[in-house]
């Protein structure tokens, strides 16, 4: 668990920055577009890349594929868990409203809307964090070359 404290902290320190900038977006009205969603990957790759960056020099010569890949997944699976139940509690308790505001036809088209963008905002998550994670440990790995 020692291991693991390290990628729980950031996936908390993580979350809490999606937060906030959802509530800043919400704040300023820009909540409902899409395209600043895309922003969350930018702060879940910071999150994850700092994770990795300071696991490698802890760990030194000892760091491993393994070891970084697990704490990356581990950040971003966090941060994704978190952020899933707060947007749950925000789109179900405190703006019930921004759902039907998101998507005016796929709201009315399906019955259980709700669970779809919470899966959906589950999954995304943890598939950012997958492919960041195999992108950032191209920088952190140690290479197998030979060297001359």
């Amino acid at each position: 668990m020692k291991n693991l404290t390290l990628p729980i902290r950031f996936g908390i320190v993580t979350s809490a920055v999606l937060i906030a900038y959802f509530l800043i977006l919400s704040l300023v009205g820009k909540h409902t577009n899409i395209f600043f969603s895309l922003f969350n990957g930018v702060i879940t790759g910071f999150g994850i890349y700092e994770t990795l960056k300071i696991i490698k020099l802890r760990e030194g010569n000892k760091f491993t594929y393994g070891s970084g890949f697990k704490a990356g997944i581990t950040t971003g699976v966090v941060a994704t868990i978190l952020f899933t139940f707060f947007f749950a509690f925000y789109t179900t308790e405190l703006n019930s409203a921004f759902l039907e505001e998101l998507s005016q036809v796929w709201a009315k088209d399906y019955s259980n809307f709700k669970g779809i963008v919470f899966f959906t905002v589950a999954i995304m998550g943890v598939a950012t964090s997958i492919v960041l994670t195999l992108t950032f440990m191209q920088l952190f790995k140690t290479s197998n070359n030979l060297k001359k």
